[in-house]
Protein backbone atom coordinates (compact mmCIF):
# COMPACT_ATOMS: atom_id res chain seq x y z
CA UNK A 1 0.00 0.00 0.00
CA UNK A 2 1.19 3.56 -0.62
CA UNK A 3 1.68 5.69 1.96
CA UNK A 4 -1.48 8.87 2.12
CA UNK A 5 0.39 12.27 1.21
CA UNK A 6 -0.58 14.57 4.31
CA UNK A 7 -2.87 17.28 3.29
CA UNK A 8 -1.19 21.07 3.81
CA UNK A 9 -2.94 23.23 5.96
CA UNK A 10 -3.66 26.83 4.95
CA UNK A 11 -1.76 29.42 6.91
CA UNK A 12 -3.77 31.21 9.67
CA UNK A 13 -2.73 34.91 7.19
CA UNK A 14 -4.32 33.26 4.50
CA UNK A 15 -7.58 32.38 5.96
CA UNK A 16 -10.33 34.82 6.55
CA UNK A 17 -10.69 35.62 10.55
CA UNK A 18 -14.39 33.74 10.29
CA UNK A 19 -12.08 30.51 9.27
CA UNK A 20 -9.06 30.85 11.89
CA UNK A 21 -12.31 30.87 14.77
CA UNK A 22 -13.42 27.66 13.37
CA UNK A 23 -10.39 25.82 12.89
CA UNK A 24 -9.31 26.91 16.72
CA UNK A 25 -12.58 26.11 18.27
CA UNK A 26 -12.83 22.75 16.08
CA UNK A 27 -9.12 21.73 17.25
CA UNK A 28 -9.86 22.21 20.82
CA UNK A 29 -13.26 20.56 20.67
CA UNK A 30 -11.85 17.37 19.28
CA UNK A 31 -10.00 14.87 22.52
CA UNK A 32 -6.39 14.04 21.88
CA UNK A 33 -6.97 9.88 21.96
CA UNK A 34 -4.78 8.22 24.81
CA UNK A 35 -2.22 5.73 23.74
CA UNK A 36 -3.64 2.06 23.86
CA UNK A 37 -0.91 1.38 26.48
CA UNK A 38 -1.02 4.51 28.78
CA UNK A 39 -5.42 3.65 29.24
CA UNK A 40 -4.57 0.78 30.80
CA UNK A 41 -2.02 1.49 33.26
CA UNK A 42 -3.68 5.01 34.42
CA UNK A 43 -2.74 4.91 38.13
CA UNK A 44 -6.52 5.40 40.01
CA UNK A 45 -7.75 8.24 41.30
CA UNK A 46 -6.37 10.22 43.81
CA UNK A 47 -7.81 9.58 47.34
CA UNK A 48 -8.70 13.28 48.13
CA UNK A 49 -11.45 13.09 45.02
CA UNK A 50 -12.21 9.87 45.55
CA UNK A 51 -13.05 10.80 49.58
CA UNK A 52 -14.65 14.35 48.57
CA UNK A 53 -17.08 12.33 46.19
CA UNK A 54 -18.09 9.88 48.91
CA UNK A 55 -17.83 12.81 51.63
CA UNK A 56 -20.05 15.02 50.01
CA UNK A 57 -23.27 13.24 49.92
CA UNK A 58 -23.07 11.61 53.51
CA UNK A 59 -22.73 15.20 54.33
CA UNK A 60 -25.90 16.56 52.76
CA UNK A 61 -27.47 13.70 54.70
CA UNK A 62 -26.28 14.96 57.89
CA UNK A 63 -27.22 18.09 57.46
CA UNK A 64 -30.31 17.44 55.52
CA UNK A 65 -31.25 15.20 59.01
CA UNK A 66 -29.93 17.88 61.83
CA UNK A 67 -32.04 20.45 59.32
CA UNK A 68 -35.25 17.95 59.81
CA UNK A 69 -34.17 17.15 63.74
CA UNK A 70 -34.21 21.10 64.49
CA UNK A 71 -37.40 21.57 62.60
CA UNK A 72 -39.10 18.76 63.92
CA UNK A 73 -38.27 19.77 67.38
CA UNK A 74 -39.48 23.50 66.46
CA UNK A 75 -42.25 22.34 65.81
CA UNK A 76 -43.21 19.88 68.46
CA UNK A 77 -42.13 23.10 71.37
CA UNK A 78 -44.54 25.25 69.17
CA UNK A 79 -47.21 23.11 68.61
CA UNK A 80 -48.60 22.68 72.19
CA UNK A 81 -48.18 26.68 72.83
CA UNK A 82 -50.37 27.12 69.12
CA UNK A 83 -52.78 24.90 70.56
CA UNK A 84 -53.22 26.36 73.55
CA UNK A 85 -53.25 29.55 71.59
CA UNK A 86 -56.19 28.47 69.61
CA UNK A 87 -58.30 26.98 72.74
CA UNK A 88 -57.73 30.12 74.89
CA UNK A 89 -58.75 32.06 71.61
CA UNK A 90 -61.48 29.94 71.08
CA UNK A 91 -62.63 30.24 74.48
CA UNK A 92 -62.30 33.81 74.39
CA UNK A 93 -64.81 33.89 71.45
CA UNK A 94 -68.00 31.51 73.39
CA UNK A 95 -67.66 33.36 76.40
CA UNK A 96 -67.96 36.68 74.66
CA UNK A 97 -70.66 35.25 72.39
CA UNK A 98 -72.62 34.19 75.91
CA UNK A 99 -72.13 37.15 77.96
CA UNK A 100 -72.78 40.02 74.89
CA UNK A 101 -75.49 38.32 72.32
CA UNK A 102 -78.98 38.85 73.30
CA UNK A 103 -81.73 35.78 74.04
CA UNK A 104 -83.35 36.13 70.94
CA UNK A 105 -80.34 36.07 68.25
CA UNK A 106 -79.40 32.98 70.47
CA UNK A 107 -82.54 31.37 69.77
CA UNK A 108 -82.02 32.30 65.86
CA UNK A 109 -78.42 30.91 66.43
CA UNK A 110 -79.88 27.79 67.50
CA UNK A 111 -82.42 26.91 64.94
CA UNK A 112 -79.73 27.98 62.11
CA UNK A 113 -77.51 25.34 63.44
CA UNK A 114 -80.65 22.83 63.13
CA UNK A 115 -80.99 24.01 59.74
CA UNK A 116 -77.36 23.33 58.57
CA UNK A 117 -77.57 19.83 60.62
CA UNK A 118 -80.84 18.99 58.26
CA UNK A 119 -79.19 20.10 55.49
CA UNK A 120 -76.27 17.78 56.05
CA UNK A 121 -78.36 14.86 56.75
CA UNK A 122 -80.72 15.48 53.46
CA UNK A 123 -77.06 15.54 51.41
CA UNK A 124 -75.50 12.24 53.36
CA UNK A 125 -78.47 10.50 52.83
CA UNK A 126 -78.49 10.94 49.28
CA UNK A 127 -74.82 10.18 48.78
CA UNK A 128 -75.31 7.04 50.61
CA UNK A 129 -78.84 5.74 49.62
CA UNK A 130 -79.21 7.60 46.39
CA UNK A 131 -80.99 10.10 44.71
CA UNK A 132 -84.49 8.05 43.11
CA UNK A 133 -86.74 10.61 43.59
CA UNK A 134 -84.35 13.44 42.85
CA UNK A 135 -87.20 16.17 43.31
CA UNK A 136 -87.78 15.18 46.97
CA UNK A 137 -84.48 15.55 47.33
CA UNK A 138 -84.28 18.96 45.92
CA UNK A 139 -87.16 20.06 47.17
CA UNK A 140 -86.46 19.25 50.98
CA UNK A 141 -82.45 20.48 50.33
CA UNK A 142 -83.85 23.47 48.87
CA UNK A 143 -86.03 24.07 51.95
CA UNK A 144 -83.90 23.83 53.93
CA UNK A 145 -81.33 26.24 52.05
CA UNK A 146 -83.86 29.02 51.96
CA UNK A 147 -85.32 28.66 55.62
CA UNK A 148 -81.67 29.32 56.42
CA UNK A 149 -81.33 32.06 54.19
CA UNK A 150 -84.38 33.80 55.63
CA UNK A 151 -83.44 33.13 59.25
CA UNK A 152 -80.12 34.91 58.51
CA UNK A 153 -81.85 38.14 57.37
CA UNK A 154 -83.72 37.78 60.45
CA UNK A 155 -81.21 38.19 62.83
CA UNK A 156 -79.16 40.68 61.15
CA UNK A 157 -82.92 42.60 61.58
CA UNK A 158 -83.02 41.55 65.14
CA UNK A 159 -79.51 42.22 66.37
CA UNK A 160 -79.48 44.72 68.66
CA UNK A 161 -76.28 45.83 67.07
CA UNK A 162 -77.47 46.42 63.67
CA UNK A 163 -80.35 48.33 64.85
CA UNK A 164 -78.81 51.45 63.00
CA UNK A 165 -79.54 50.04 59.89
CA UNK A 166 -83.14 48.53 60.93
CA UNK A 167 -84.37 51.64 62.48
CA UNK A 168 -87.60 51.56 60.72
CA UNK A 169 -88.29 47.64 61.26
CA UNK A 170 -89.62 46.40 64.46
CA UNK A 171 -88.73 43.12 66.47
CA UNK A 172 -91.83 41.86 66.31
CA UNK A 173 -92.34 41.86 62.32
Amino acid sequence: MAPKKPTPTPSPAAAPPSANRSQHTSASATPSKPSASHSKTQPPPSTTSNSTSTTAPRLAQQINALTNTKTATALSKSAPRSVQEAQQILAEMWNSYVDKTAQRVKLLDTFMGFLVLVGVLQFVYCVIVGNYPFNAFLAGFSATVGQFVLTASLRMQTNPENEKEFRGTSDER
